[in-house]
């Protein structure tokens, strides 16, 4: 029996133009689209050709036309200065429009380039709102960014103005960040005009006179400016993803086709209505921040969670279960290392016993692989659908889910289920050409991708073309490794980067890491490439123990290389696993496993931009230099 699923997935790709054409309806127009598809420019291709509109209406100002104006828009709970705070939609759009006219005080323009600088506060979704209302195209990096790396993207971007707060705030410390704008815009070889601080009470900043403006007091003076109409094709905002070459790479996302796959991703794949409360527990300098904190929620009318926190810490492992059953949150969008850090805290789920958490209705996890083993955990405290799903900043939402709004599937762990209507997954080999089921390949996707992703790189066509496009004629090259069953379950399994060859075979790290995963005392785990002059490459796992286990360190070792040899074969070649006490990982919670994999094979490398906590390194090399792989380097070397 064909399923509302199977009926979405091939009219999408058999008649895309209907289908989004269908899907751009959820959406105001101010000059419906002449062409839905424009393929003339193949490879090259651009949604909704004709359309105009604007984001920030869509947003922000047709529901309170619609008279929905006292509904919550916005809830921001900060566990770490212990403010709460509701916005309406009417009061959201009276911020955003005053703000709006602030920015074209300072000479911002349809087409200019704003940068936002901003901690998890409201004010970061009204300034990247308010510059959609303008035509302006936003750039969000994220707070706390070191100065040098913010420099890179003002040169690339060339901003009119900067937005920032004046400090962000971690556990036990403020991040003062108005230095390192001052830093970056004095490296800059592009001129900033103007930079709009928002002042926060826990670090007042120093304003430079002629240059910064004080938010409060110029949106106290400020006119609320109106919606200004865009193309479809128009950039809405630029997001900055690390490149190869050390140079970052501007994703651009359109207005049009970003509208109308985010609304229509609410309701089919999320299974969320207007007025629902929708909570991505994530940060607006990362691509989930700007989806599904921002964008996404406020086009379908939700009420979004702003949350200044951690899920452990703050104050402790029940911080996500408080916010849930405070504000009745109907879904939680979060990444596997938060629920992993839940997991090695709480491990028999103590703190879900004190909450009621019975308006969650689903649980999404992205950003990186889901493991099996938290995926359980979470199935067996939640007893809600816990749903994998797979996507990137460049793609804008998810390549892959289970798409509880159409039809759920039966979940099998460590996949994302399948492709979401719109999107054809394939998976080839070296040659290019499809594999049988079940065998590991590089995950590709048929052109043209659907609304909303990246239909190029700022000032650099030439660049996305060969970063994406090239490799796989025909295909988008996502950079992933893994396979689909002979049930259409897509399985991915690490970036290809992290297929590594021992002895010629080649094997996934992912794998690994799920055996690893499985066993009693692991909170988390990684699992890297060392060079081997016999074989090429062998495998080398890094674990962190959950919270009160007291074994001997060298029996879980043992344990955790039987296992791999057990589940996988002789052919791993596992034989090493190192403990350690945490993992270094990027802010949005990736772990970084190229560096730690230039550590442990003695190469140079850079610090990570965006390295949560650089004190991490030192302790992954100790723990190296304990089975005699790196060397010990001086603190300038890091």
């Amino acid at each position: 029996m064909t399923n509302a699923y199977e009926i979405a997935h091939k009219t999408s790709l058999q008649d895309p133009e209907t289908f989004w054409g269908e899907a751009a309806k959820d959406i105001a127009w101010v000059k419906p689209a002449d062409k839905v598809l424009d393929d003339s420019a193949a490879p090259l291709y651009r949604w909704f050709v004709g359309g105009e509109l604007n984001t920030c209406y869509n947003a922000v100002d047709r529901h309170v036309e619609a008279g929905r104006g006292e509904q919550t828009a916005i809830i921001y709970d900060s566990p770490i200065t212990g403010a709460k705070r509701k916005i309406s939609y009417a009061e959201l759009q009276d911020q955003v429009a005053r703000f709006a006219g602030v920015l074209a005080g300072q000479g911002v323009t349809k087409g200019d380039r704003v940068i936002v600088y901003m901690p998890m506060i409201p004010e970061a979704l009204v300034a990247m709102l308010a510059c959609a209302r303008l035509g302006a195209i936003h750039s969000v990096v994220f707070g706390g960014f070191a100065p040098h790396e913010l420099a890179t993207r003002i040169d690339d971007a060339k901003p009119t103005a900067l937005v920032c707060a004046s400090c962000g705030l971690e556990p036990g410390r403020v991040v003062r960040y108005k230095p390192n704008i001052d830093a970056a815009i004095d490296y800059a070889s592009h001129k900033v005009g103007s930079v709009v601080v928002f002042q926060r009470e826990q670090e007042k900043a120093d304003l430079i006179p002629g240059r910064d403006v004080d938010w409060a007091e110029a949106v106290a003076k400020a006119e609320p400016h109106p919606c200004v109409t865009v193309a479809a094709t128009d950039p809405l905002y630029i997001l900055y993803t690390s490149g190869t070459t050390g140079q970052p790479k501007g994703v651009v996302r359109d207005n049009g086709g970003h509208a109308v796959a985010l609304r229509w991703t609410m309701t089919n794949l999320y299974n969320v209505q207007p007025g629902d409360v929708y909570w991505a527990a994530s940060d607006v300098g990362w691509v989930v921040g700007h989806s599904y904190i921002c964008y996404a929620p406020l086009l379908t009318g939700c009420t979004t969670v702003v949350f200044e926190g951690k899920p452990v810490g703050t104050p402790d492992a029940g911080t996500f279960w408080r916010v849930i059953e405070e504000y009745k949150v109907k879904l939680l969008f979060t990444a596997p290392t938060a629920f992993r850090a839940i997991r090695r805290e709480d491990p028999n789920g103590e703190f879900l016993k004190k909450y009621d958490r019975s308006s969650l209705q689903s649980l999404f996890l992205a950003g990186e692989r889901s493991d099996p083993e938290t995926l359980k955990w979470a199935e067996e405290h939640l007893q809600v659908p816990v749903v994998d799903h797979w996507w990137q900043t460049e793609t804008g939402w998810a390549i892959c889910g289970n798409p509880l709004g159409l039809t759920q599937f039966p979940v099998k762990h460590g996949s994302p289920t399948k492709a979401m209507p719109g999107w054809d997954v394939q998976v080839v080999d070296e040659g290019r050409h499809q594999v049988e089921p079940g065998q590991i390949g590089s995950l590709v996707c048929k052109l043209p991708l659907p609304p909303g992703t990246l239909p190029t790189l700022w000032n650099a066509e030439a660049r996305y073309i060969s970063s994406y496009l090239e490799e796989f004629p025909g295909y988008y090259k996502t950079g992933d490794a893994g396979f689909i069953d002979d049930e259409g379950y897509i399985y991915v399994m690490t970036r290809t980067d992290d297929v590594i060859n021992v002895a010629g075979h080649r094997l996934s790290t992912g794998a690994m890491e799920e055996v690893l995963a499985k066993h009693p005392d692991v909170a988390e785990c990684a699992v890297i490439g060392v060079a081997d002059d016999l074989k090429g490459q062998t495998p080398l796992g890094f674990v962190c123990l959950k919270m009160g286990v007291t074994r001997s360190e060298d029996d879980i070792r043992k344990e955790l290389v039987k296992l791999v040899r057990d589940e996988i074969g002789p052919v791993a070649a596992f034989k090493q696993a190192v403990i350690v006490k945490r993992l270094p990982k990027t802010r949005s919670g990736k772990i970084l496993r190229g560096t730690m994999q230039k550590i442990a094979d003695n190469q140079d490398f850079k610090m990570p931009a965006t390295i949560d906590d650089p004190d991490i390194l030192p302790e992954i090399e100790e723990a190296l230099e304990g089975i005699g792989l790196a060397k010990k380097r001086t603190d300038a070397a890091l």
